[in-house]
């Protein structure tokens, strides 16, 4: 049986899960909930997941939620599956656990920083208050990058790179969308820009791509 995945477009943490699946070469059926239609608090979902959160799992009935927990279980569920998303030796892999807990813990607040304002209106937002966003972005990507080990951030392809990811393209869309004068590509080392073209290279990742970012 295949397991279902109910994510919500463009969110972060269910776009690492929808990488993670394509990376262990997982069967699944996508299931896209809508913020604005209120699909997450319907109570069909709300059964699965008492938070109405995305994203969740339903491997056959277990059912899964909190995207970091979704990832180690994909991993320890499936091992012969795919590739390893904490590939390695206990050192390496600690490392990537690590680099997964920066993401959640710095990079994230560090971007929600340019968030708080990008969902404004144009005459709303604070000039100073990017600035200052975009401050944080580049400090907290330049000590995330310390640790990079090449050509993805702990060496191998990992769940690492697939919590970073989401961010980084996040800041283009924002870009994009929200804030022209942002200037995304900028808070990137050449390094972090060659492996976000890395990233976007895999042959899955069209798969994974925001259906309402097309």
């Amino acid at each position: 049986m295949t397991m279902t995945f109910y994510y919500g477009s463009g969110s972060p943490y269910a776009w690492k899960v929808h990488l993670a699946l394509e990376h262990k070469a997982l069967p699944y059926e996508r299931r896209v909930l809508s913020f604005d239609a209120g699909d997450t608090r319907k109570p069909e979902f709300l059964a699965l997941n008492p938070r109405g959160r995305v994203p969740t799992i339903d491997d056959n009935g277990y059912v899964i939620y909190e995207s970091n927990a979704i990832v180690e279980y994909l991993d320890d569920a499936y091992p012969g599956r795919g590739e390893p998303l904490f590939p390695g030796d206990a050192r390496q892999r600690g490392l990537v656990r690590r680099l997964v807990a920066e993401v959640d813990n710095y990079v994230y607040p560090a971007v929600d920083k340019v968030l708080d304002q990008a969902f404004k209106k144009p005459e709303e937002q604070d000039a100073s208050a990017i600035e200052a966003g975009r401050g944080a972005i580049a400090e907290e990507l330049k000590l995330y990058m310390r640790s990079f080990r090449g050509p993805f951030l702990a060496g191998p392809l990992s769940a690492a790179d697939f919590a970073l990811y989401p961010y980084i393209a996040f800041l283009f869309r924002v870009q994009l969308k929200r804030i022209p004068t942002l200037r995304a590509e900028a808070l990137l080392s050449p390094e972090l820009l060659a492996w976000r073209d890395r990233i976007e290279a895999l042959a899955f990742f069209a798969r994974t791509y925001p259906p309402h970012w097309k």
